[in-house]
């Protein structure tokens, strides 16, 4: 079993910038890809980054150019550097696999972007 804990979401003003960590636990030499999820009011939830575990990236259109997936693989985290916020990006965002979302979820954090 793999744990993960979403963490540093919060309030940020329009074109502001938060860095969100997810620490995962457990049986973690079973995760290659990771990726970040988010799911907005009334929305679907939506993969919009993904990283490979020798540091290939994938972005959705809609954040393409202004959110920058890492990982550290010696700590077992993967984040998400957020610039630009808009006030669409208002979700709670989740880590998880990107392909459909393997492991147990985390509680997520939420971002929310004041216009």
């Amino acid at each position: 079993q793999v744990q993960l804990v979403e963490s540093g979401g919060g309030l940020v003003q329009a074109g502001g910038s938060l860095r969100l960590s997810c620490a995962a636990s457990g049986r973690i030499f079973s995760i290659n890809a990771m990726g970040w999820y988010r799911q907005g009011p009334g929305k679907q939830r939506e993969l919009v980054a993904s990283i490979t575990r020798s540091g290939y990236t994938g972005y959705s259109r809609s954040v393409k150019g202004r959110f920058t997936i890492s990982r550290d693989n010696a700590n077992n985290t993967v984040y998400l550097q957020m610039n630009s916020l808009k006030p669409e990006d208002t979700a709670v965002y989740y880590c998880n696999t990107p392909s459909g979302g393997l492991l147990a979820w985390g509680q997520g954090t939420q971002v929310t972007v004041s216009s």
